[in-house]
């Protein structure tokens, strides 16, 4: 039988990633990363082996031993949910897969206000693999927070209309510039989607959400504000109803991190590209997550700590700083360094 949570756990109250997050005084900095699930460890790559992607993300047992995995090895303050950004689009029934080393692959690229009604908005019916792995997690993590996550609208778009991953995002311009009314009506199929998938995980029993949206950094800040910004808000403050805090990251968004924030972000997460000590005017009253170079881990690790010290400084002045990294892990990361970089930042005096 599936654990179903009834209460949260006591110690969530104090954990460092919620209070942090809520602008509290944590314990110490809370630190976890962005794809610690899987990505460098190597449990998680003997765990996947022969088995795909999308199939990963669809089977329980599997999604939460993954979850699992760097909690277990390096005791970071939040654990991830394992999933991937178009998994409810596989879920509603569009033809997709993800390709491997190239992405998520559309069978039928999004072109038409028809193939925007062709796609059904997301139920938790079609989702019960979902509430079932959070439920599992949820009962194994106890007083160490879980964090759901879903695309945003814009990211997700741009993967519908092109077909798979750009560069340009040609298309995806394309129709918000030429054809509005195709544009308005896909990015408000996407943000249902979005936030109907980010409260099935919240009443599972998430206590936090993160909005991804990877490709925002291909906008101009004019752009943003009129044709994608409305839409994330409108995903951001469906999650505010669940009464959870809300991470809003965009990669290569210095230009817009302000406006991020304005649309409904409770921790604004920052890239590398951007000095946190920059971005905390940007943001307002809020707090920040970030933000030490992926690449870093790579460095000796001497120098990895001593970056990670100055992020660390910087964050003082934030409103709450959780410590992560400023975009995802990369594969070949070596694990022993997130773990002495995990060590490092909660030990760590404010």
């Amino acid at each position: 039988m599936t654990p179903t949570p009834t209460q949260p756990h006591p110690g969530l109250a104090d954990s460092p990633f919620l209070r942090a997050a809520c602008g509290e005084e944590p314990a110490h900095t809370p630190v976890w990363f962005m794809r610690q699930a899987g990505r460098s460890l190597p449990e998680y790559l003997a765990l996947r082996q022969g088995v795909g992607m999308l199939e990963s993300c669809m089977d329980p047992a599997l999604t939460t031993e993954i979850t699992l995995q760097p909690v277990r090895r390096y005791g970071v303050d939040a654990a991830i949910f394992f999933s991937d950004i178009v998994l409810p689009l596989k879920a509603v029934g569009v033809d997709l897969d993800i390709v491997a080393g190239v992405g998520p692959v559309v069978a039928s690229p999004v072109r038409t206000l028809a193939d925007v009604e062709a796609i059904p908005d997301l139920t938790p019916d079609h989702v019960p693999f979902i509430t079932e792995a959070v439920h599992l997690l949820v009962a194994e993590l106890g007083p160490t927070p879980l964090i759901g996550f879903a695309g945003a609208p814009f990211t997700v778009a741009s993967y519908l209309v092109e077909g798979g991953p750009s560069k340009e995002h040609a298309a995806t311009k394309a129709m918000m510039f030429g054809a509005p009314d195709v544009w308005d009506a896909l990015m408000r199929k996407i943000a249902g989607i979005a936030a109907a998938y980010l409260r099935v995980q919240v009443e599972a029993g998430a206590s936090a959400v993160q909005l991804f949206d990877s490709w925002a950094g291909a906008l101009t800040p004019a752009d943003y504000e009129a044709s994608v910004m409305p839409y994330s808000a409108s995903v951001l403050a469906a999650a505010g109803e669940l009464e959870v805090p809300r991470i809003h990251f965009g990669v290569g968004t210095s230009n817009l991190l302000g406006l991020m924030g304005e649309a409904g972000a409770d921790v604004v997460g920052v890239d590398w590209r951007t000095p946190l000590a920059s971005a905390l005017p940007l943001v307002g009253d809020r707090a920040v997550q970030g933000n030490l170079d992926p690449t870093l881990v790579f460095a000796p690790t001497e120098v990895m700590l001593d970056r990670a010290r100055q992020v660390l400084e910087a964050g003082r002045a934030a409103k709450g700083h959780v410590f992560n990294l400023g975009h995802g892990v990369i594969p070949s990361t070596d694990p022993d360094q997130l773990a002495r970089l995990t060590d490092f930042v909660q030990a760590w005096e404010r």
